[in-house]
């Protein structure tokens, strides 16, 4: 049977098991290996997989023909996430971490390639940074960006990289794709992401990623300020106090034993 001829219910059934399958394959998989293991036409497979990959939910490697889980499956992800009442969870988290720091904390997520602020306590000092809910913030630029972006597949990254680039922000900003990869390895090694002036001149943020038990960002948890609010000093509490905040959060939620 051709593809396009098959009913509705069978193509979205196909299309489903073809998610599925694929995301048990880390290496991907060919269209000819996708038939084979569903036992469904190569035409079907193809047809399916082209809808699929216009719309972001696969990606086709040049290379290899493999194809594997693009951007908007890890968008729909985040999502499920957030919808299971993440945000009530991590009040209370960011209310604690505001009382610790005294400085400005939210929580992030990853939503089509850019962090996107899910929830906020503010600072009760009189200098306070402008940010908001629902705000949308590049990766490379922002602590919770790093934080989020540095526990994903390589191929994941490079493509969000591809994507959206690296937009010079400040002088600080990290605009050579070399450097920024170096930049996450370390996010991966001390737990924890800084932006150093790179977003907003005279603005420092530390985060941390909240990790399922696959070692991969659910969310973000960071807290920001002023570089006079956060000089050395203050910027080694805040990154202890932003890794505690996403370890308890993990565990709230589910992700870790206590």
């Amino acid at each position: 049977m051709n593809g396009t001829k098959e009913s509705p219910s069978i193509a979205v059934e196909r299309a489903i098991e073809i998610l599925e399958t694929i995301a048990q394959r880390e290496s991907g998989m060919t269209n000819s290996e996708i038939s084979r293991r569903l036992a469904i036409p190569k035409s079907s497979a193809s047809y399916i997989l082209r809808t699929l990959e216009n719309r972001g939910y696969v990606r086709r490697e040049r290379g290899t023909g493999k194809y594997k889980l693009g951007l908007r499956v890890l968008s729909l992800g985040r999502g499920a996430q957030t919808s299971v009442g993440i945000r009530d969870v991590a009040l209370p988290v960011l209310r604690r971490l505001v009382e610790i720091t005294g400085l400005t904390a939210h929580l992030a997520v990853l939503d089509n390639g850019e962090a996107v602020y899910l929830e906020k306590a503010e600072s009760l000092s009189f200098i306070r940074i402008d940010t908001w809910i629902g705000r949308r913030l590049d990766l490379h630029s922002t602590a919770v960006g790093k934080a989020l972006v540095a526990t994903l597949p390589q191929a994941e990254i490079e493509a969000i990289l591809d994507q959206r680039g690296l937009k010079k922000k400040t002088p600080k900003t990290i605009t050579v794709h070399a450097k920024f990869l170096r930049e996450l390895s370390k996010v991966r090694d001390q737990g924890y992401a800084l932006d150093d002036e790179e977003n907003n001149v005279g603005v420092r943020c530390v985060a941390a990623p909240v990790l399922d038990n696959f070692g991969r960002a659910v969310a973000a948890i960071g807290v920001g300020g002023t570089t006079a609010q956060m000089d050395k000093p203050a910027l080694t509490k805040a990154a202890r106090a932003v890794k505690s905040a996403a370890g308890e959060l993990a565990e709230q939620i589910g992700y870790r034993e206590g």
